[in-house]
């Protein structure tokens, strides 16, 4: 729902417990060392909060804990990819006051759920991120979270304030469920913020924003209207939305139509759509592109076909999964201007006040790139903020670096990249060290393409 729809924030019953959970692995407060002044920290504005002293903060050592959820990282990051561990510190959970339901995480049914982990080291810093997809404030823990904590940066994630596939029934106008995404994730970077100072007796010295996908979305947006938030933030694949196009819905519907055969390959490249991706689109074709298309098409334009996906995207797998056949004729330039209000209310304009870096792989078949980091990088130009961006296209990268373990021949995981473009960022911002200019990211030969990646090196200029 909106923020605090009919709920004043004054009127909100403010539930907060210091309550130690009793995790497997758990450590003893000592004195001004770990987890000090837990007691102390609240999370302004939160209906409930929850407090844990842990040993490690990372998933090496959350792993079967009820502090992370391994499900929901499910393709995310590719097996063998280096993992940091023991990392102590405290770790909060809990939610802002929100009337919808979606997220069953700990039992609560409760939307706009977070997560913050503040390392007992801490560096000075605070990442902030929103999950990508549908998934809930886990997600991203193994993906950002693990280097984040273990680097000493304090750590910050939200749900966006719905989630799951449903996500397109929050709210009451077109494009409500979206911009809840965007106002949940300022509201916690700002409550972060007052939690950090309260746990190390000062405000973040530095605060990056950051994310997947989706998360990627909220990065762009963050740094466009919420500069004075942040000091830099890294995009990784985030979706484009811009009311005029291009994005996912004037890609999706010929991923869709192909997938019920009423489309050519060189269709699908008119779109978008890269050459050398089409080993990726039968399990897309499974996977990603129907739904992925129903529920946002819903969300954006509910009045095109109400009874598909309906008050629910489907109960199995395969009605989840399923695309709409109707979706395969959508044609997004052809529909009201309503339609257009709703994406513009949530739409990207270029106008970072931030450094920012952005990477995505040259063979995404999900997001690609042509017909989104291509297009935002160009509008960071024609907005005149170009010497604040840096892109990286990632040679053989994809949506999700999981696919990597299925095709290790052909694809290569991000993340390595990812990192390395984190560090080039914090280097640029804190010492005005200029990354490596815009370029594609060579795939390795035969080198370990799961722990490094280096931005310069086996590259050519875009």
């Amino acid at each position: 729902m909106r923020l605090y729809r009919g709920v004043p924030l004054l009127a909100a019953t403010l539930v907060t417990a210091a309550l130690t959970w009793p995790p497997p692995a758990r450590a003893t407060a000592d004195g001004d060392g770990h987890c000090a002044r837990q007691e102390l920290v609240r999370v302004p504005g939160a209906a409930f909060q929850q407090s844990a002293c842990l040993t490690d903060l990372t998933t090496t050592g959350l792993a079967g804990t009820p502090f992370t959820d391994t499900a929901d990282q499910a393709g995310l990051t590719a097996r063998g990819t280096p993992a940091p561990s023991g990392v102590p510190g405290m770790q909060i959970d809990g939610y802002f006051p929100d009337s919808s339901h979606f997220n069953t995480t700990h039992g609560r049914r409760h939307d706009a759920q977070f997560v913050i982990r503040l390392p007992d080291h801490w560096n000075g810093g605070l990442v902030v991120t929103g999950a990508p997809g549908t998934r809930k404030q886990y997600a991203t823990d193994r993906a950002i979270s693990d280097q984040a904590v273990a680097q000493g940066y304090a750590y910050a994630a939200t749900d966006k304030g719905n989630n799951g596939v449903d996500f397109y029934r929050d709210g009451t106008r077109p494009g409500d469920a979206v911009a809840e995404w965007n106002t949940r994730t300022t509201q916690l970077t700002r409550a972060a913020k007052r939690a950090v100072a309260q746990r190390y007796g000062r405000a973040p010295r530095r605060t990056y924003m950051t994310g997947i996908s989706n998360g990627g979305y909220l990065t762009r947006w963050q740094l466009e209207n919420h500069p004075e938030l942040y000091d830099g933030g890294v995009d990784w694949e985030g979706a484009l939305w811009t009311p005029d196009g291009p994005g996912l819905l004037t890609s999706l519907p010929t991923a869709v139509a192909r997938t019920l055969g009423s489309a050519s390959d060189e269709d699908m490249y008119a779109v978008g759509f890269p050459r050398g991706s089409e080993f990726l689109w039968p399990y897309h074709e499974q996977a990603y592109w129907g739904v992925t298309q129903k529920i946002y098409r819903a969300e954006f334009d509910p009045g095109y076909d109400p009874g598909c996906p309906g008050p629910s995207a489907g109960s199995t797998p395969e009605q989840i999964l399923a695309p709409c056949a109707s979706d395969a004729a959508y044609d997004y330039a052809s529909r009201p201007a309503s339609v257009r209000r709703a994406v513009a209310r949530v739409g990207l304009t270029g106008r970072i006040g931030r450094p920012l870096i952005t990477l995505h792989g040259d063979v995404d078949a999900l997001l690609p790139k042509a017909a989104d980091s291509d297009v935002y990088a160009r509008m960071v130009d024609a907005s005149g903020r170009g010497g604040l961006h840096r892109y990286y296209t990632i040679q053989g990268g994809t949506h999700v670096d999981g696919l990597y373990d299925t095709y290790p021949d052909r694809l290569r995981p991000i993340l390595p990249c990812y990192r390395s473009a984190f560090d080039a960022l914090v280097r640029w911002v804190e010492r005005g060290i200029q990354p490596p200019a815009d370029r594609t990211v060579g795939r390795p030969v035969g080198g370990d393409v799961t722990g490094s990646c280096a931005l310069g090196a086996d590259a050519r200029q875009r």
